[in-house]
Parts: structure tokens; C-alpha cells; sequence
């Protein structure tokens, strides 16, 4: 079986040790591809370093993340460094993000991520490009502001899914989005298992989110992305289909969302 992790902060510090190993675990596990989402300029270097190193492997996004617009006075610098490297591309880019709203922690920046917010998605569109969302504990106020995008043909996908069937069908409506789904749903009494269990298949794609989020039984460990189809099992399990069908269902879902040949 073949799966692809769509969002794996795999240059993050926490795999300096064993970057390598990492990869190769996860080639192991039948995981044929990485998908980086970018956060800010702390980790951009190591982030493209990391596409270059694997560019069979690793597929490098660009964006800004709404919690890196907290309190953060130069902000819209960033963007502009998102929009240079976008144009300058020392990598193929396949995507912007990750970026989206965040108010889990402050509710005092949601004008600055709303603009950050806008500011990506026309860099997406005009780039050709799909969008990866972050959305937290913000999903009214990321419903209200992609509804003005909403015949503009943006596509994307709400990486970490962690909202209710109504916000999945609502969400659905906003263009041409699928939804990552991550080791969140194997957590026990998890309120997204039951969601998932309702969701097309041909709508979800896989991500480990690694290091963060490992999925049971691995939880309090780092996460990494051989741990790709523990997440693909349980949606089998959910939704009463094989292992083997999630995997080909999500990776050609996965494939045709960033347009990989």
C-alpha cells in the first residue's frame, strides 16, 4: 500500500537527530511522499534545505502561520518574504500554507491573521496553487471570510480537521477543499471519529502533523509519519471499508490535490 503524509513538520529541531532514519521509517511503512508545510522565517532555511536534500521525498509549501502574527510586529514582512520565495522558488512550491485562523490561545490578532489570512490566498490563486488551512477554535470567522472566495476557484485543504459534521458540510461549500485527517481520530472518545465516520472518503486526505498529534499508541511520543497507516486503519474501521481502500482512495486524492504527475 502507498500513502502520503500531506503535513509533516519533519525540519522541525525535535528530528535533528534522525532525520534521515525518520524517512526512511516512513518508506518503510509505504509512505512515498512528505508534504512541508511552512510556518514562519525561523524554519524556512530548514525547510527548503530538507527539499532539496529528499526532492524525491519532500515537497516543500510556503506560508505564514496565524499564531506567527501574534504579537509579532513585523508580521507583514513575513508575508512579503512569503511572496519573494514564492517568486524566486529555490524549490518547487506545491502549495501555500500553512496558514489560516487561530484564536485557541488570543482573540486579540484576529485582524492581523484575517489579513495574513487574505494576503495567502491571493498569492494562491494567483500562483495556481492550493491552500493549507489551519483552524482553530475559529471555525465561524474562517466559514464568514472564505465565503467571499467562494466563486474565485480556490482549492485547498483544512489540514488537522477537528470540527463537527455540520462544519464539514458547511466547509465543503467553499471551493474545492478536502479535509486532513490526522491521529486525532484514533484518540479514545474522540469527538472526530464519529464526524469521519460520516465523511466521503474521496474528501479526506492523511497527515501525521508529525511531531505532534502521534496517534495511538503512541501518544507522549514524537510523532513521525511511519505512523501514517495507524490513521488510515482507523478510518477503515470507521467507515467500514479496507486498510487497503483508504490508502488508495487518499492517495489519489492526496496526488491530484497538489497536482503531482
Amino acid at each position: 500500500m502507498e500513502y502520503i503524509d500531506t503535513h509533516t513538520h519533519l525540519y522541525d529541531e525535535r528530528f535533528d537527530g534522525d532525520r534521515g532514519e525518520a524517512i526512511g521509517r516512513a518508506t518503510q511503512a509505504g509512505v512515498s511522499r512528505l508534504f512541508l508545510p511552512a510556518t514562519d522565517s525561523a524554519s524556512h532555511g530548514a525547510l527548503i534545505a530538507l527539499a532539496k536534500a529528499y526532492p524525491a521525498r519532500c515537497y516543500a509549501m510556503m506560508g505564514f502561520h496565524p499564531t506567527s502574527a501574534n504579537d509579532n510586529p513585523r508580521w507583514r514582512e513575513e508575508l512579503e518574504l512569503v511572496a519573494r520565495l514564492l517568486d524566486e522558488a529555490p524549490v518547487p512550491f506545491y502549495a501555500i500554507g500553512e496558514t489560516g485562523l487561530d484564536l485557541y490561545w488570543s482573540r486579540d490578532f484576529l485582524r492581523e491573521q484575517e489579513e495574513a489570512l487574505r494576503f495567502q490566498i491571493e498569492l494562491a490563486l494567483s500562483h495556481d496553487l492550493p491552500i493549507v488551512l489551519h483552524v482553530r477554535e475559529a471555525f465561524e470567522e474562517t466559514i464568514a471570510l472564505l465565503s467571499d472566495y467562494r466563486t474565485r476557484g480556490l482549492r485547498g485543504v483544512f489540514h488537522s480537521f477537528a470540527g463537527t459534521t455540520d462544519h464539514y458540510r458547511r466547509m465543503r461549500t467553499l471551493g474545492d477543499f478536502r479535509f486532513g485527517i490526522g491521529g486525532v481520530v484514533t484518540y479514545k472518545n474522540a469527538k472526530l471519529a464519529p464526524v469521519v465516520a460520516e465523511m466521503e472518503l474521496a474528501d479526506l486526505v492523511l497527515e501525521t502533523d508529525s511531531p505532534y498529534l502521534p496517534p495511538v499508541p503512541h501518544r507522549g511520543e514524537r510523532n513521525e509519519s511511519a505512523y501514517l497507516p495507524l490513521i488510515a486503519t482507523k478510518i477503515a474501521e470507521l467507515q467500514g471499508i479496507s486498510p487497503e481502500t483508504v490508502a488508495q482512495t487518499t492517495t489519489e486524492t492526496a496526488l491530484r490535490l497538489f497536482r503531482i504527475e
